[in-house]
């Protein structure tokens, strides 16, 4: 009798007491994002961004949102960090150099693997599908979905792409500026500037819209341990400070997980971030 009165209330409920796996209590700790937007920066650590006079808006982002105080990147230099956070492995690069190629998993082809959609907005790439080293302020090694064989040439898009109907992004999509927006070649105030002209409608539609912006930095200053600004801002994100330590491998371990997606490589190794959500 117990059990039939069990079955019926998870009838009721709309859960079947046969199919239910043995996670999914942990599982439904993890919110289901519409859309996800990942935006990396470049050569700073973090505390030379938030809290700087210079970058009020990446603050009012780390302020409003999840603050990670302990972020820290894989490497240096900039390269094999990009490949990291997209790939799970830096590719035994160890360098900048350009061109490379790679057949190997990444969330990019995870995603669209999975039957959703992903693209890679890259500001002043000279056209969509571009697989040149450098133009203008554009720098391919900033790119790393350009060199996996198993994403799609259309995925590879300029940042002019971007939709203003956010509706229309990708299920997961990564924004790169170019080499003075990002702050490798101009000040913070600039690169803070163009994040809040180019992503902060995207930030607040987000947050009552089932969507989630990711910041992070590729590497700090080469002298503060490489310990970066990494932020999480928009729906389910419950605002403070968190001091565990994170890397660009369990950023993607994190955004494996809300996908419902597989481990790939180093993010193997590590845990999906599950105490910022509410």
């Amino acid at each position: 009798m117990r059990i039939r009165t069990l079955a019926a209330l998870a009838a009721l409920a709309g859960v079947s007491l046969l199919t239910v796996p043995a996670h999914a209590a942990s599982a439904a700790a993890l919110p289901s994002y519409d859309h996800i937007v990942v935006v990396v920066e470049e050569n700073h650590a973090n505390t030379q961004i938030i809290g700087n006079a210079s970058a009020p808006y990446i603050t009012s982002l780390a302020n409003g949102g999840a603050n990670f105080t302990q972020s820290v990147a894989v490497t240096h230099p900039s390269e094999p960090n990009y490949l990291a956070l997209f790939s799970g492995s830096t590719q035994g690069l160890t360098d900048d150099s350009c061109p490379h190629t790679y057949s190997g998993e990444n969330l990019g082809h995870q995603v669209t693997a999975s039957g959703r959609t992903f693209a890679g907005y890259s500001e002043s790439m000279p056209s969509d599908g571009y697989t040149g080293c450098t133009s203008g302020s554009y720098a391919r090694k900033h790119n790393p979905w350009v060199n996996f064989t198993n994403v799609a040439a259309s995925a590879n898009l300029r940042f002019s792409q971007f939709p203003t109907d956010y509706t229309t992004l990708p299920a997961v999509s990564f924004v790169v500026p170019n080499l003075c927006n990002d702050m490798h070649d101009c000040s913070v105030k600039t690169g803070d500037t163009w994040l809040k002209n180019n992503l902060d409608s995207y930030v607040t539609w987000a947050k009552t819209h089932n969507s989630l912006l990711v910041l992070t930095f590729d590497e700090d200053n080469g002298v503060s341990g490489n310990r970066i600004p990494t932020v999480f801002s928009g729906a389910h994100v419950a605002t403070g400070a968190y001091s565990e330590t994170v890397t660009h491998y369990r950023v993607l371990r994190t955004l494996e997980s809300l996908g419902g997606l597989a481990c790939t490589g180093s993010s193997c190794g590590t845990t999906a971030i599950t105490d910022v959500w509410n």
